[in-house]
């Protein structure tokens, strides 16, 4: 009975892992007004009839903070990687040389600034309700296994177990917003 306890707990904390890896994965699509190629991770170009990832069919690279370089691998896909840069409408335009693309990163306003800040922050309130729905999921599970004979010392260790967890969760998820914020309020 103990071990269901104890995956029930592992469960929870598996769980609330998840919801703060994607909330790191979505933080990172997220333009704070320098240059990152995660901008360009979601998108793909038609690579000789296959929808490949732009970044297995070139060089992506940042001179400087305000500068991506996409330096294609086979010439002739410059066309085909700046139409899908324009179709991904990350807000960017691309320009191109003939050997190569590079996308300027303007500065952002200040009311663009504030509307990120107001979007990572529900993107961290999301996380943590996922967390906190963990929490509940478990604790559900708990009872029942206490309903089907857990010692009720162990229940309740348990239970004090995912409430520790959700907190540090929490607290991991504020931070992480707190440095997402202050990166894009740094002019």
């Amino acid at each position: 009975m103990e071990e269901e306890a104890r995956f029930c707990i592992d469960m929870a904390s598996e769980k609330m892992e998840k919801a703060l890896k994607h909330l790191e994965d979505e933080l990172a699509h997220v333009r704070a007004g320098k240059a990152t190629p995660n901008i360009l991770d979601g998108i793909s170009v038609d690579y000789y009839g296959a929808i490949t990832p732009l970044s297995k069919v070139s060089n992506i690279g940042t001179p400087d903070a305000k500068t991506i370089v996409i330096q294609p691998w086979d010439k002739s896909m410059i066309d085909t990687i700046e139409k899908a840069i324009l179709y991904a409408n990350i807000g960017l335009t691309p320009m191109n040389n003939g050997e190569l693309i590079r996308l300027n990163i303007p500065p952002l306003t200040e009311e663009r600034r504030r509307n990120l800040v107001k979007q990572i922050k529900a993107m961290g309130e999301n996380t943590k309700v996922s967390v906190r729905n963990a929490r509940r999921d478990a604790n559900e599970e708990l009872k029942k296994l206490l309903k089907e004979g857990l010692p009720e010392d162990v229940e309740k260790e348990s239970v004090e177990e995912v409430q520790n967890l959700t907190d540090d969760f929490i607290r991991k998820t504020d931070l992480i917003i707190a440095g997402k914020e202050k990166e894009i309020m740094t002019v």
